[in-house]
């Protein structure tokens, strides 16, 4: 018998393929190339944009002008007395400074008119962003780390009113006006994102809770210190019981390390100082609404002096955010500054010397973190805007859903 011949054929990959013209002249692709995928349309529209400052800036860079902001705060209630008690209660650093008044003013508003040219100018780049880059905007909305930053603009605006001079701080109807265009935005944010942690899936608050988080309590805290300020006590006690109900499930989420604890980047770590933070603003929201520094103001302060040490004595806690420089170094500053706010009301409510003495030790810490970070962001200025900041990798999480 004779054997059949079987014509030896090329492999798949190795046979040539044939294309007629006219399918390439009427834009008719071939059926190889129709199951190809296209990289090029299949690309996320938020990879595609070119870097530059609107795409990499996020609202976490607010924490700039929040320490500007916080540290003209710390400034003023230590150069000045309280309101309407200038000579039953003088101000903390009475005895120390012996600076003239003017100087004193002057100062104060400079170091203010600082803080609000920052505050400005970052508000006006951010504006920018929402405009041109909305859909970065909507991502970092959705994503569990800088939605929280979105409350972060509203509340350097609410410290650089409480930080505003005295002189300009008597004219009461546009502190009114400036509060409720400042306070509206943190409760729709409060509605929103607490509406997600009761009832979606996906947004639970032990999915999604980290310490940034504390940022909303933070929020609220600091509109009710404001509101009580001008006298609208039923307001101040609405936005204090509502921060803090949440910090105390914040707190205790945090405190037993659910899933969601987990997910913070290590270049982040900075924010655990938050925790601190939100006990500090406390203190000094219910002693604006109690007209004291009472028991319950007390308290607070205790409670975050020993989440403070208990933090600055694990500095190995903070070893791998702190190998390069990032933007997340300035969570440093304005809780420091927030728990010397804290220590000056305890010391001119207690006048004691160890009181006196704690209040000097944080105000000096509290400014020389902040003057090391002006100098380090001036010294890496090639460094604040990065492209590996993890609040930036929203676009890939938004991408999965």
């Amino acid at each position: 018998m004779e054997s059949l011949q079987i014509p030896h054929q090329p492999p798949m990959a190795m046979r040539p393929v044939l294309v007629d013209a006219s399918q390439l002249a009427s834009g008719v692709q071939p059926h190889h190339c129709r199951n190809r995928p296209n990289h090029q349309q299949t690309a996320s529209p938020i990879r595609q944009l070119k870097p530059s400052i609107l795409t990499r800036l996020h609202a976490g860079y607010f924490r700039i002008s929040l320490s500007f902001a916080s540290q003209a705060l710390l400034l003023k209630m230590l150069t000045q007395p309280a309101a309407g008690n200038s000579s039953s209660n003088p101000p903390p650093l009475g005895h120390f400074l012996r600076s003239d008044g003017p100087f004193r003013s002057i100062s104060l508003l400079f170091f203010w008119l600082l803080a609000l040219v920052a505050q400005v100018l970052l508000s006006a780049l951010y504006t920018l962003r929402c405009c041109f880059h909305f859909q970065l905007v909507k991502a970092e909305f959705f994503h569990h780390v800088g939605v929280n930053y979105l409350f972060a603009p509203w509340i350097s605006w609410l410290v650089l009113l409480l930080s505003v001079p005295t002189a300009i701080s008597e004219i009461k109807a546009p502190y009114l006006a400036l509060w409720w265009a400042f306070a509206i935005p943190v409760v729709l944010l409060d509605v929103k994102i607490y509406g997600q942690w009761f009832t979606t899936e996906k947004r639970f608050l032990s999915m999604v809770a980290n310490p940034t988080s504390l940022i909303s309590v933070i929020g609220n805290l600091v509109g009710s210190r404001a509101a009580s300020r001008v006298g609208w006590k039923e307001s101040a006690v609405c936005l204090f019981s509502l921060g803090m109900a949440h910090y105390l499930v914040l707190f205790v989420t945090l405190y037993q390390r659910l899933s969601g604890g987990d997910r913070l980047p290590a270049m982040l770590r900075p924010v655990f100082f938050l925790f601190f933070a939100a006990p500090s603003m406390a203190s000094l929201a219910w002693n604006s609404i109690s007209g004291t520094f009472d028991t319950g103001s007390k308290m607070l302060f205790f409670l975050s002096l020993f989440l403070f040490a208990s933090l600055a004595c694990r500095p190995a806690l903070f070893k791998k955010s702190m190998r390069k420089f990032n933007v997340a170094w300035w969570a440093y500053s304005f809780p420091l500054t927030f728990l010397a706010l804290a220590s000056a009301e305890y010391a001119q409510e207690v006048k004691g010397t160890m009181a006196s003495v704690l209040m000097l030790v944080l105000s000096a810490l509290s400014f020389l973190v902040f003057l090391g970070l002006m100098l380090l962001t001036v010294l890496n200025t090639h460094r604040i805007l990065r492209e590996d900041d993890p609040i930036l990798r929203f676009d890939k999480d938004r991408s999965r859903n």
